[in-house]
């Protein structure tokens, strides 16, 4: 397995962050070639595991839902993770608690899976599923892991990090149009938003700080903030000059800013949706 994962998703454990998860899990496996009974089979296990920490995991309130996805010499290795009082799985078979949190259907779905605890308290669901093509495994160097941090309420934050760029392609439109719909934008804005993504993911991969491209999203009624780091020092004003992306960005967006922190600048975007206001 790979030192750090290719695809990191952080998010509330609320119902309708399950469907967030759904959508980078699809656009995950179409980067891996799967088919669509595949792909089927890796979404459907991995949003029982999600329902499961929806559930389950924080029965005093909310907490995170975590999705790691690593590339794995057999395929790819998916784990869905919670920090909350999980489950008693100490010196338990796998077996002897599936029926309790759907583990019968994952196990059927994958390949193997493997149920942890997690240190400090929750519980980590791990499944492999074979893939035609596997992801590229990331080495840990300095910065890998950092991420554009969503501010504000934890409740309506999404925290997104991909490598490589084929893998943003994929997955960051689906999760950022999930979201819109969750922050009731119209058809056509969400349209707007997924032009948008598009353009940023398809110019973005020079100017990383790091090796992964970080998403964080923060979410409001008919309106949603979107960062987009660490990039390299002066790649947000070149990103927004490039032919593609920067007419796309200045005719779509509401606000444009770009912020420096200590890893390196991050561009930030403001959509609203006016027609619904």
């Amino acid at each position: 397995m790979a030192d750090i994962a290719n695809a990191s998703l952080k998010l509330a454990a609320r119902a309708e962050n399950v469907l967030v998860v759904r959508q980078a899990l699809t656009g995950v496996a179409e980067c891996a070639g799967l088919d669509g009974i595949e792909t089927n089979d890796l979404v459907t296990a991995a949003t029982e595991a999600a329902n499961n920490v929806v559930l389950h995991a924080y029965p005093a309130g909310e907490g995170p839902l975590e999705v790691d996805v690593f590339g794995h010499p057999l395929g790819i290795e998916v784990v869905v993770r919670d920090h909350g009082v999980g489950m008693q799985v100490e010196g338990l078979p796998v077996e002897s608690v599936a029926a309790g949190i759907g583990l019968t259907v994952i196990q059927a779905l994958a390949a193997e899976i493997e149920l942890l605890e997690v240190e400090g308290g929750g519980v980590e669901l791990r499944m492999l599923f074979p893939t035609p093509k596997t992801l590229e495994p990331v080495p840990a160097v300095d910065g890998s892991e950092m991420m554009a941090r969503a501010g504000g309420n934890p409740a309506s934050a999404v925290e997104l990090t991909l490598a490589p760029s084929a893998l943003a392609r994929c997955v960051v439109p689906r999760v950022l149009s999930a979201v819109a719909a969750r922050a009731h934008f119209s058809t056509d804005r969400i349209s707007d938003l997924q032009l948008v993504a598009d353009a940023l993911v398809a110019h973005a991969e020079r100017s990383i700080s790091g090796t992964h491209l970080g998403v964080g999203v923060e979410l409001a009624p008919r309106s949603l903030e979107l960062q987009i780091g660490p990039l390299l020092a002066g790649s947000a004003d070149s990103l927004l000059d490039a032919d593609a992306a920067g007419p796309v960005i200045e005719r779509l967006t509401d606000e444009v800013a770009i912020c420096d922190d200590r890893h390196g600048e991050v561009l930030r975007l403001v959509m609203r949706d006016a027609s619904r206001a």
